[in-house]
């Protein structure tokens, strides 16, 4: 479960912003929006988040973040050679913070303990890293990294619950890897679980990271998985009765290396290729479709849920940019309202997602005050993150109406003309 995430120096979030998931001590809705921890510092968590903002004023330069230190943890000990730089951007309307590095954090839960792990780096190296583990209440300090410019060097400290052959990661240690990434890849099951939440205990969805339909297909083949995605799909009013999975072999060319020789050979071999086919029955009668003939909010509906079925029963973080493209409103509802059923979400799945669709501010029981959060440039056009409960909203508020006033900013000023002045 995703406590926060901060992060500094990123493209347009010049100061830290903070994304918190902990729950306000409201008591509204908490049975069904909350995720009770056992920890006092954070005693519960809400299952979803949505940002809002106007075009281009950074929120989803959020999700891009996160996306980056993702990335970072997954490649710099297995990707990056030595001496590669990295394409990371400060916020560069400044000469101050262009020059400065950039940073990353989160807190997350994972199995009753909390662990905060981060790191800051410039395009050339990892400049500190590290890791607090919070099994008591105190935090247990694993491992600290910072570079040292007068040495010239990276300087380690490590705490006691760091079990492991400790000098072989900090030799093994690239200036540009990160010391998490690389002990795991020496094999540290002490550090394993950190890594893993973000290779796999974090989804994130977004112009750079597209849904694949394999998920679903996948899901579709079995015959639960495929009585699943047919009732949410008929619940969602969309009237199809079953979806089948054709699968063929086709021609196919893959490429093998020779390690040994050194050469290279392209061999023809037989790949399955899956069609799906779509039964559509109404009162007037049936038929049966290909997927191109479904629209395109279908097929994003469709491939979205396989993987949202999974990441509820997994109790994964889902971070979307833009939930409500090609998705009716209530489409979008009724996916937030997945992970607000205690009864589906079983596993404490969570939501964060971007959207311009103001109506949900005033669905019915759809969000509490502290799951609603507002991105918005000031004048040196740097992003800031606030959360509604800041601004205090009366109970009954209609929300909607206020954000498109501007009475919690976060949305475009625009010239009654649009420019169209001669």
């Amino acid at each position: 479960m995703l406590v926060e995430f901060r992060i500094k120096n990123f493209r347009s979030l010049r100061d830290e912003q903070v994304l918190s998931l902990v729950a306000s001590k409201d008591k509204t809705l908490e049975n069904t929006h909350t995720l009770v921890t056992g920890l006092k510092a954070a005693p519960s968590l809400v299952r979803s988040a949505a940002i809002y903002g106007a075009n281009a004023s950074g929120k989803s330069n959020l999700i891009k973040a996160l996306q980056y230190m993702r990335g970072v943890v997954m490649e710099s000990a297995t990707v990056i050679q030595p001496g590669q730089t990295y394409a990371v951007q400060a916020f560069r309307l400044d000469s101050e913070s262009a020059s400065q590095a950039t940073e990353f954090e989160v807190t997350f839960i994972l199995d009753g303990v909390r662990y905060q792990y981060g790191f800051a780096m410039t395009a050339q190296r990892i400049v500190s890293e590290y890791l607090l583990v919070y099994k008591a209440f105190k935090p247990q300090r694993w491992f600290e990294r910072h570079f040292d410019e007068g040495a010239g060097k990276d300087v380690y400290e490590f705490g006691p619950g760091l079990k492991g052959p400790k000098t072989l990661w900090e030799g093994a240690t690239r200036p540009n890897a990160l010391f998490l990434s690389m002990a795991v890849q020496l094999n540290s099951e002490t550090l394993r679980p950190v890594f893993d939440w973000f290779a796999s205990g974090l989804v994130i969805f977004n112009e750079q990271a597209q849904l694949s339909p394999q998920v679903s297909i996948q899901m579709l083949r079995q015959p639960e998985g495929r009585k699943q995605i047919c009732d949410f799909l008929s619940a969602a009013d969309i009237s199809i009765a079953d979806i089948e999975v054709v699968t063929r072999k086709v021609p196919g060319q893959a490429v093998h290396f020779d390690l040994v020789a050194g050469k290279t050979e392209v061999r023809t071999e037989e790949m399955e290729e899956h069609q799906l086919r779509f039964s559509h029955v109404t009162r007037q009668g049936k038929a049966v479709f290909d997927l191109m003939d479904e629209s395109d909010g279908t097929r994003n509906l469709l491939f979205l849920t396989g993987p949202v079925m999974e990441i509820l029963r997994k109790g994964l973080t889902l971070v979307i940019d833009e939930l409500d493209t090609s998705l009716h409103t209530l489409l979008v509802r009724e996916l937030v309202r997945l992970f607000h059923r205690p009864e589906v979400n079983t596993g404490g799945a969570q939501l964060i997602f971007t959207t311009h669709d103001t109506s949900l501010l005033d669905a019915p029981g759809l969000f509490r005050r502290d799951q609603v959060w507002f991105v918005e440039k000031d004048r040196d056009q740097a992003s800031a993150l606030v959360s509604l409960s800041e601004f205090s909203p009366r109970k009954n508020e209609a929300l909607e109406r206020g954000y498109l006033m501007g009475r919690y900013g976060a949305v475009p000023f625009l010239d009654d003309t649009l420019g169209l002045k001669h």
